[in-house]
């Protein structure tokens, strides 16, 4: 039976909605094409209708997960933000968490098109980052990005090393608190100054 142009696209949306959830659970080589289709309700076949390789869906996914992640982010403040990145829920919940720390070190191995997303996600974490902060525009444009890249750096890495311990390790929660505490130190002191003037 042949399938409407909008049924195709929206099968292949709910392929890439699938892939992006268990390529964050599992990596990229922890999911193959037939366990993908599998989970997305379709047959392993049915994949190469939708993409020419893996390659292709996994860039497509990892902006799936990008843009997951920038639609949480855009209810919060820096401050807010901060703690729910930082937090166990987050940590946890890796399938709808981060893409950027559930998957930086496989991106890395990846073609090209997957380290542009990865880019492109990058920069609308900045993006959002510099709103959620009030970032005026002017001279100190630039220390500012470099201040939002450390934060995220930061808040990126700690969720890793945290994710690399074990899951009732107590040495998991205290990366995540030490590292919470810190960023907002930082945050904090940084809109003092701009707020008593």
């Amino acid at each position: 039976m042949k399938v409407s142009k909008a049924q195709a696209q929206a099968n292949r949306a709910h392929i890439v909605e699938t892939a992006s959830v268990l390529f964050r659970e599992r990596g990229y080589d922890g999911v193959g094409i037939a366990d993908l289709m599998a989970a997305a309700g379709f047959t392993h076949g049915g994949f190469y209708k939708h993409f020419g390789s893996k390659a292709e869906l996994l860039a497509e996914a990892a902006t799936c997960g990008f843009a997951q992640g920038a639609a949480i982010a855009d209810d919060m403040n820096a401050v807010a933000f901060v703690k729910y990145y930082l937090s166990r829920e987050h940590r946890d919940a890796r399938g709808d968490g981060c893409t950027m720390a559930a998957l930086c070190a496989d991106a890395g191995r990846q073609p090209e098109s997957t380290k542009a997303a990865f880019a492109s996600g990058l920069e609308s974490m900045l993006a959002t980052l510099a709103k959620q902060a009030g970032d005026a525009e002017g001279s100190a444009k630039n220390d500012l990005r470099g201040q939002r890249i450390a934060v995220i750096s930061q808040v990126v890495g700690a969720l890793m090393l945290s994710r690399a311990c074990p899951d009732d390790s107590p040495l998991a929660d205290e990366i995540l608190e030490a590292s919470c505490a810190d960023v907002l130190a930082r945050l904090l002191s940084r809109s003092t100054p701009s707020s008593a003037s």
